[in-house]
């Protein structure tokens, strides 16, 4: 796709080619017009299949089962252990899934509605992709996508095959922090000049790997599906792939992706017109390849300055909080990013304060149905049953997420990049071009 394509006029030349979608030696048929108006009743059970339960994807599962509109029928994931979590997990909530290690062979079940997408990040885009393409609706952890290319795919599928795409930036659907942002936009600090952002951690050397069979418990070929093929190696599965280049997308998209996502809803932003990034991996020496520190400025021409900060290896707190997101106005400041804010005028002196609502309407914080993802869950159900957008749809974490794409294609050419305003596309610059798509396993290749 040339830099001068327009993201509208994209849309548009992919849903008119009218192809189908072949990923990983399978077919699937888009949904005809017909189907597209089939609105699901209000008291319809939704049912869902989720991929990938070693970590975050159980307890989602466990979270989605919970409600009395869901039926979790399949727990799909490539190891066996992983498998067996995710089962108890739904089991514990009064779900009792099939297991399946082949997402393809859910996404061939009729039956199957929607899926929850919590695999590793290279799998987001293809799987989500093939999902709209199988007719079924997507939830999907963030980041949306391994690289821009992907980004514009996944928002594509979504708006061909007509499906509800909702992507894990639960903020959205978070009320107290809903609550400031509209104080933003209703000008209680007047223009915003420049906005922070901020994630920390203390995280630990992954060491040097030694390449190795893969465990037998594990699928490896199925696991790196549409990444091309490389060798096992010990100190890669399960959270580490996330700081190789090839599986993972580093810090800035595994968690910076929540707070720059804040700060685009709060400046009510497209695209930027200028991207810079410094960092690197300084607190340890070993096959960490992502910086463990980064900074990424984005400029958005004449309006604001957005700055995003990242310190994987020193959790020391800004602002009091380990992560956060700070506006900037003529009239003041408004601290977020969690389930409240807090104002303060230009002499620093604080106005106003909701305090963080750890749990939603009451209810028992050690229910399921009282952590701050139920509300993002139920917003998903309720835009498949009703046929429209959710609150974090595909388009606009599509561009939330480019932002910090940007800032790590920058750090990797090491320069400044030229942003085209009108569609979030370097300009001019082959070098960086080249890092917003990816090679694929051949057979693997997602195509709208």
């Amino acid at each position: 796709m040339k830099n001068t394509t327009t993201r509208r006029g994209f849309i548009k030349q992919v849903a008119a080619t009218g192809v189908g979608l072949t990923i990983g030696g399978m077919s699937f048929k888009a949904s005809s017009a017909k189907s597209y108006a089939n609105i699901m009743g209000s008291n319809e059970r939704v049912n869902m299949a989720v991929m990938g339960t070693n970590g975050r994807g159980a307890g989602m599962a466990r979270n989605f089962q919970s409600r009395k509109d869901v039926e979790m029928r399949y727990v799909c994931d490539v190891e066996e252990k992983a498998l067996a979590k995710g089962v108890a997990a739904v089991k514990k909530a009064g779900g009792n899934p099939k297991t399946e290690k082949d997402i393809r062979k859910v996404l061939a079940d009729k039956n199957i509605d929607a899926i929850l997408v919590t695999a590793p990040d290279h799998w987001h885009a293809p799987a989500t992709i093939m999902a709209c393409q199988a007719g079924k609706h997507v939830y999907c952890e963030k980041p949306c996508s391994h690289n821009p290319h992907e980004g514009e795919l996944s928002l594509a599928a979504a708006r061909k095959y007509n499906r509800v795409v909702q992507v894990g930036a639960q903020r959205r659907s978070w009320p107290g922090l809903t609550e400031g942002i509209e104080a933003l936009h209703n000008g209680v600090i007047g223009k915003v000049h420049f906005a922070k952002a901020w994630y920390t951690n203390n995280r630990k050397s992954i060491g040097f790997g030694k390449e190795m069979p893969a465990p037998s418990t594990i699928d490896f070929d199925l696991w790196q599906g549409p990444a091309p093929r490389r060798s096992y190696r010990d100190n890669l599965i399960h959270y580490n792939w996330h700081w190789f280049w090839h599986w993972g997308t580093g810090e800035a998209l595994n968690n910076g992706t929540h707070e720059i996502d804040v700060v685009r809803w709060g400046l009510g932003l497209d695209f930027p017109t200028a991207v810079s990034s410094e960092g690197g991996r300084f607190r340890y020496k070993d096959d960490w390849e992502t910086p463990d520190t980064q900074t990424i400025d984005i400029r958005f021409g004449d309006d604001c300055l957005v700055t995003w900060e990242g310190r994987s290896c020193n959790s020391r707190d800004t602002e009091g909080r380990d992560r956060g997101v700070i506006f900037y106005g003529e009239g003041g400041a408004l601290e977020t990013g969690h389930n409240g804010y807090r104002i303060f005028d230009m002499k620093n002196k604080l106005v106003k304060e909701l305090a963080s609502k750890d749990v939603i309407d009451g209810r028992d914080p050690n229910s399921p149905s009282a952590n701050l993802d139920m509300g993002h869950i139920a917003d998903f159900i309720d835009a498949i049953k009703t046929n429209r957008r959710p609150n974090g749809d595909i388009e606009e974490l599509h561009k939330s997420t480019l932002l910090v794409q940007l800032g790590n294609i920058a750090w990797r050419t090491g320069h400044r990049l030229m942003i085209d305003p009108a569609n979030g596309h370097i300009v001019n610059d082959p070098e960086a071009q080249r890092l917003w798509s990816r090679t694929y396993e051949p057979g693997w290749e997602p195509i709208v």
